[in-house]
Order: C-alpha cells, then sequence, then structure tokens
C-alpha cells in the first residue's frame, strides 16, 4: 500500500532515481555530485532563493580541496571573499593565538569567508549543465511516500500545489529541525550545549584592521570576522538567556560588545534594534540511525554541530562527498539496500563523533567557564598557554580546524556531459 500522511491532495507527480530534500552545503553539493555522475537527481528547496542572513558562511581549506577535486576552485575563488590564516584571541586580556593555517601541508592553507548564499548559487549555477540535476525552488518536502515499509519519495508543497515526487531513494537534507527526519521516526541523541549565540553585523570602514577572532571575558565572550566592509559578529551567551539579555535593553548588550572590542563603536550604530540580532540557538546532537530503507540523513539532519571551530558547513560538504562515493554506482541500477546506505553512517560516525567531542572539550573547558562570570580574573587555560608559546603546536588545532577527522575526497564518477 503506498501512504501519506498529509491530508492535502496531491495535484501532480513526478519520479526521480534521487529526491535531495533541503538545498544548504550537503544537498547542493551531493546534487551536483550526483547530477555529475549522470543520476537523475532532484534538489528540493523550501525556499526561493539562498539568501538567509547568518548562516555558515566558513570554507575551510577541507571543502576548497573538494571544490580543486571538481575543477571548480578558480571560478569559486574568484567569487568576493576574506581569507583566514591565523586564530587570534584575547582571553582575560592576554593575547593568544589558537592555530595557525599556515603550517598545513595542504593546497588551501586558509579559510574562506564567503556568504553561503554565493556557495550555493555557485553549485547551483556550475550544475546547469548536468542535464541530468534539476533544482526546485519554493519546493517543501512536507511529508514522505511510502511503499510499505520503504520511503518512495516526499510529498511536497510548491506555488502551484502539492506535488508527489517519488524517488528510488530520498535523501534527507533539511538542516537540525529536519522534517523529512521527523517523518521518519528517526530519533535524535543530544548530547547539549551551554550556550546561544546572538549574531549581529557591525560596519567597518577601510582603515579598520583589527584582526582577532575570539575575545573572552569574565561572563562574556565575542568572536568577530572580518567581512570586509562590515565584521560579522557572533556574541556568546549562555544558554536560555536572551530574554534577560533583551530584559537588559540593547543599550547595555552594544556598550558590552564595545568594551570587548573598542574598534567596534562606531559599526555598532547600526543595530537599531533587536530585529538586528538574530538568536541561534545551539545544540550538538547525531542519529543512532540514519536511514530506513529507501531514505539517507545527512549533514545537520543526521548531527547538529556547535558553531565551535565553524566546522558544521564542511562536515555537511564531506558527507555529501562521502555518500556520492559510497552510493553513486549503486543508484546507476535503484536504490541501494539499506545496508549499503548505512555504509555511509560507517564511514562518517567517526569524523561526526571526534568533532563533537572536540566541541565538548572547548565548551566545558573554556565556554563555560568564561560564562560563569565572576569577579575573578579570567585565567588562560594550561593547553592554550602552551599552543601560544610554542608555534608548532599551533598546526595541530589548525589541522583539526581546516582539514578535519578523515576528510573525503571525490572519488564518485564523472558520466559524460552532452
Amino acid at each position: 500500500m503506498d501512504t501519506v500522511t498529509s491530508e492535502q491532495p496531491a495535484s501532480r507527480g513526478r519520479r526521480v532515481r534521487c529526491c535531495i530534500v533541503g538545498g544548504g552545503p550537503a544537498g547542493m553539493m551531493l546534487g551536483y555530485l550526483l547530477g555529475r555522475a549522470g543520476i537523475d537527481v532532484v534538489v528540493l528547496e523550501k525556499h526561493a532563493d539562498f539568501f538567509r542572513d547568518f548562516r555558515g558562511d566558513t570554507v575551510h581549506p577541507s571543502t576548497l580541496q573538494v571544490m580543486d577535486e571538481l575543477g571548480l576552485i578558480d571560478g569559486f575563488l574568484k567569487l568576493p571573499h576574506q581569507r583566514l590564516q591565523t586564530m587570534d584571541g584575547l582571553i582575560g586580556g592576554s593575547k593568544v593565538r589558537i592555530a595557525d593555517l599556515r603550517r598545513l601541508n595542504t593546497k588551501y592553507p586558509f579559510i574562506a569567508f564567503m556568504p553561503q548564499w554565493d556557495f550555493l548559487n555557485f553549485l547551483r549555477e556550475s550544475g546547469k549543465r548536468f542535464a541530468s540535476l534539476g533544482v526546485l525552488m519554493n519546493t517543501e518536502a512536507v511529508d514522505l511516500i511510502h511503499h510499505g515499509e520503504t520511503v518512495a519519495g516526499v510529498r511536497a508543497r510548491t506555488p502551484d500545489g502539492i506535488v508527489d515526487i517519488e524517488a528510488d531513494l530520498t535523501i534527507a537534507c533539511d538542516g537540525r529541525h529536519s522534517t523529512v527526519r521527523e517523518r521518519a521516526g528517526l530519533s535524535v541523541e543530544e548530547i547539549g550545549a551551554p550556550m546561544d549565540v546572538l549574531w549581529f553585523r557591525a560596519g567597518r570602514t577601510p582603515d579598520e584592521t583589527e584582526n582577532l577572532f575570539a575575545r573572552v571575558e569574565p561572563g562574556k565572550m565575542m568572536v568577530t570576522f572580518d567581512r570586509g566592509d562590515y565584521w560579522q559578529c557572533a556574541y556568546v551567551i549562555a544558554k536560555g538567556q536572551y530574554e534577560a539579555v533583551k530584559a537588559r535593553g540593547l543599550p547595555a548588550l552594544l556598550e558590552d560588545v564595545v568594551r570587548m572590542a573598542p574598534e567596534l563603536k562606531r559599526g555598532v550604530a547600526d543595530v537599531k534594534s533587536f530585529d538586528d540580532v538574530k538568536l541561534l540557538t545551539v545544540a550538538i546532537n547525531r542519529l543512532g540511525r540514519w536511514t530506513r530503507p529507501g531514505l539517507l540523513c545527512i549533514g545537520d539532519a543526521a548531527h547538529a554541530m556547535s558553531p565551535v571551530g565553524g566546522v558544521g558547513v564542511n562536515l555537511a560538504v564531506q558527507d555529501a562527498v562521502a555518500a556520492a562515493n559510497l552510493l553513486a554506482d549503486a543508484l546507476t541500477r535503484g536504490c541501494p539496500s539499506e545496508h549499503e546506505l548505512d555504509a555511509v553512517r560507517r564511514r562518517r560516525e567517526f569524523p561526526v563523533k571526534m568533532t563533537q567531542a572536540m566541541q565538548v572539550i572547548v565548551q566545558n573547558n573554556i565556554i563555560s567557564g568564561a560564562l560563569k562570570g565572576g569577579d575573578r580574573p579570567l585565567k588562560v587555560p594550561l593547553i592554550v598557554r602552551l599552543i601560544t608559546a610554542l608555534p608548532w603546536l599551533q598546526g595541530i588545532p589548525a589541522r583539526f580546524i581546516a582539514l578535519g577527522v578523515r576528510p573525503e575526497h571525490v572519488h564518485s564518477r564523472a558520466a559524460a556531459v552532452s
């Protein structure tokens, strides 16, 4: 029996080999790779465009290497971006260096700061040469189609009504609040995070050359990214304290910001109200099971990452590369078995767990202590003092942040382009 739980009838239908739900980094990269392999694939993106502010926009060397392997790097690096090679900070007034990417033996020893919508648009435009790849904007998956116990596609809402998209394989790339995951009944293991993040922009003038990455003081923490004509700011607060911050008022928040980063004094005038401040609710979690028959979850739908290290986008891309490597050939014949689909989890679970474990260590040993506040001066943790004092050690956190655990390389097939 074919079943869906949506009460709205479908107005029309479509059939593809693979339906990817979600046009974020995991979905667009996997769509590109499967289209490149000649697989009949469609990517569903619920919004009309990719423009969403305050999305992850750090493109790390692991992702730059993937773009290079795909022959896309030259065009990609022509897009406006800024480059970061060293991560410096102030902890309790003491300057520290957390990582130095120049010490890495990699072709692209820098992090590229690029708006995520530019990254996604670049993948979409690059993928237009593949006749087998379709990207449907304004198309939101609202339910799953089942053939018995097997997921057989999605029911989606479009501007023209409800449509059923039948697929041999459905892949959930629809983020940490995944509708597909919820409809499939996959349970999430919550690991927890002690903080949330307030994102906002502060204006920047060309003469402002401050290169500090992170600032940590008793009760306060902030990260700033140089975005050329503005500073992207991440003000870290204790978990669940957003309403208390709002109750203190915007002037009090901005005063704290300027005390930590005096160079932002002119730029914070751009923050007119709390409408200009976006709350990112931080979560670390992961699925124990990434699959059902006919269904696979990857990216944030399978594992939400903390913003520590800015690795979320790059973990999602790595998942996509691994999924294409492992599944593209099987998809030419039909839907891979659930055991074949689970090979993606078996390949990616170790890097995910290791990355989340390191994020928890940073949370517990630096962030939690900083957010507690108090009158005692904040001391630089011993490990950070050692990394700062011994430059050769700076390559270790640089490698973890830039390349990750067991980085993936493109091995999936490339079909001839007509």
